[in-house]
């Protein structure tokens, strides 16, 4: 009997722990008008419940390691009693070891969301079989999110979790709902195009940067400023040297690193010496000219 409640035990304990994510699900109802408001606070409870409560992978996550995540619904239409369009704003964070500071590795948005959410309906996950889109599009994510923080631990770390997001994809392309294929987007930007990028070895540089940047990089910062920031550079050279030899206007996963981390950028090397400022202010203006305005900042 001593034995069973241990093992029983250790199961409950694991079951506690082995959650992935720590995720923070709001719902907006706000262009919603003249409807029952309560659907979207169940709504609200449901979706958070099964990012938070849903394991994804057979590791073992410590309260402290669970990804710190927020995922923004904003409801646009209800086109039914249980129908909604919406967008879909993702960010997700990693702590810098040494600091409080949580460098941001995703911030995302998704505008082709539309899905059915029949309130008190659980919300039921599945690998390899399409159940509903709002499944698809919260498990898909999951696995984007637990897949970029696990390229910042370890060079491609996140190989795993980026082939069950592709297998999510592959389910949810017959269902007929916007985003999963990639003829959707003429600018190749959607869901399929950032799974497509972040499994296709040609893309490796930039997932190699995630894990250059944070831990050779922010992570020896608590150690020494000027060796982390001189990791930080050799990082972002390696962008550098992606975007000389792909200048492809639709190399989506590149803008989607540049738009997370720019102003990021711009914080690490605002105290730095004029001659570097001016140095990386070239080099991301060469691989980022959108972002001028930003870079701006460190003329001062």
């Amino acid at each position: 009997m001593k034995c069973l409640t241990l093992f029983f035990t250790a199961l409950i304990s694991i079951g506690i722990h082995a959650q992935e994510l720590d995720c923070n699900v709001s719902v907006s109802s706000s262009r919603i008008q003249g409807t029952n408001k309560q659907i979207f606070t169940t709504m609200q409870e449901a979706l958070n419940d099964f990012m938070n409560n849903t394991t994804w992978t057979n590791y073992v996550y410590e309260g402290h390691e669970r990804i710190e995540c927020n995922i923004l619904v904003d409801i646009s239409e209800q086109i039914s009693a249980n129908e909604f369009k919406a967008r879909l704003q993702i960010q997700a964070r990693r702590p810098v070891y040494g600091s409080s500071f949580n460098s941001v590795i995703l911030n995302y948005v998704d505008d082709d969301v539309q899905f059915v959410y029949q309130e008190f309906d659980p919300i039921e996950y599945s690998e390899n079989n399409f159940i509903s889109n709002l499944s698809s599009l919260l498990s898909f994510y999951a696995y984007i999110i637990i897949g970029l923080d696990g390229d910042t631990f370890s060079p491609l770390g996140g190989d795993e979790a980026f082939q069950n997001a592709e297998r999510i994809l592959n389910a949810a392309q017959g269902s007929g709902y916007i985003g999963w294929i990639g003829s959707d987007s003429q600018k190749r930007k959607n869901r399929y195009w950032l799974i497509e990028n972040l499994t296709d070895t040609e893309y490796e540089p930039i997932r190699n940067f995630y894990y250059n940047y944070h831990r050779n990089g922010l992570d020896l910062m608590e150690k020494s400023v000027e060796q982390g920031r001189a990791g930080v550079t050799d990082a972002i050279m390696m962008l550098e040297k992606f975007a000389t030899n792909k200048p492809d206007p639709f190399t989506y996963l590149l803008t989607i690193v540049l738009e997370t981390k720019s102003n990021e950028f711009v914080d690490i090397y605002s105290q730095a010496q004029t001659s570097e400022k001016q140095r990386m202010k070239r080099i991301l203006l060469n691989i980022d000219p959108a972002g001028s305005r930003k870079y701006s900042k460190l003329d001062q």
